[in-house]
């Protein structure tokens, strides 16, 4: 199994999952599809499915242009909201395209639909993956929009946090760096953020992602994945961790505030950019 890491947009990822003996691709969160199908060219492999964590457009929005290109393309998630979906998944279902196994796991918190994807390869050394988008990424997670906290914490701790230790978490953004500034608010005198910090600066500087991450450095560094800990139980002022985690959303939602105010003509420009808006034509 071999992943191409596809960095598009301000700040998201796609990503190419190769089964390298059949060369079968699958794709991950499409949102600019003609620089997949660079990729998908450039490797000499048949792209097949799309695997759609949730149906924001940064994250599903070239479904549907992927799909005119390729017809036959299966796209596959848990929201019906999703761009161009042609089945809806359940959790715990299972996948197989050649070696490569898929256990769905429905992870809602950002959004009430939202899916990860956990995949490995029977009698194979390399470690599983899991592609969390939105769920969980290095060092924090998307923000709450659609669920409870319970619902939120029962995916990130009970669901995506019981993976084997070694699995590679390759996440839907690039955040990283403000993630660990965070947490390093959080717990100031946790040794693993400060140097998961400094590593990550560096990676800023060089412009390479910082992803993939494991679910064992995770457990070591996001706060929250460590709701149960006393320094972040304390940070909070809480100890039920679904109080806990509610209060480490709010506190990093002002965290981002405070750190990258957006006025609204830089927020305008990038939806242009992105094509979210579009001009409008001279009368």
């Amino acid at each position: 199994m071999k992943v191409k890491v596809i960095p598009v947009l301000e700040d998201n990822y796609m990503y190419l999952v190769i089964e390298e003996h059949t060369r079968e691709a699958v794709a991950v969160d499409v949102a600019v599809p003609k620089r997949l199908l660079e990729i998908v060219g450039r490797e000499g492999v048949s792209l097949t499915t799309v695997l759609t964590t949730h149906h924001h457009w940064d994250h599903a929005r070239g479904n549907t242009e992927l799909a005119r290109l390729l017809p036959g393309l299966v796209v596959l998630g848990a929201d019906e909201r999703i761009c161009a979906l042609t089945r809806r998944l359940a959790h715990g279902e299972e996948l197989r395209f050649g070696a490569i196994h898929v256990r769905c796991l429905l992870t809602p918190g950002h959004t009430l639909g939202h899916m990860s994807y956990f995949l490995w390869e029977d009698e194979c050394l390399d470690p599983p993956a899991v592609f969390s988008g939105d769920a969980l990424s290095v060092a924090g997670c998307g923000s709450r929009l659609e669920t409870t906290a319970q619902q939120m914490y029962h995916s990130l701790v009970e669901t995506l946090g019981t993976l084997p230790p070694e699995t590679k978490v390759f996440c839907g953004h690039e955040h990283t760096l403000g993630n660990l500034e965070f947490a390093q608010k959080v717990e100031p005198w946790n040794n693993h953020v400060k140097a998961k910090l400094s590593w990550a600066k560096k990676r800023d500087e060089d412009d390479v992602p910082t992803v993939p991450s494991t679910l064992g450095e995770e457990l070591l560094y996001n706060p929250f994945l460590r709701v149960a800990e006393e320094p972040v139980r304390k940070f909070t002022g809480k100890v039920a961790p679904a109080e806990v985690l509610e209060v480490l959303c709010r506190e990093r939602a002002s965290f981002e505030r405070a750190a990258e105010p957006l006025q609204p003509q830089a927020r305008a420009l990038l939806a242009l950019q992105w094509g979210l808006l579009s001009m409008p034509r001279p009368k």
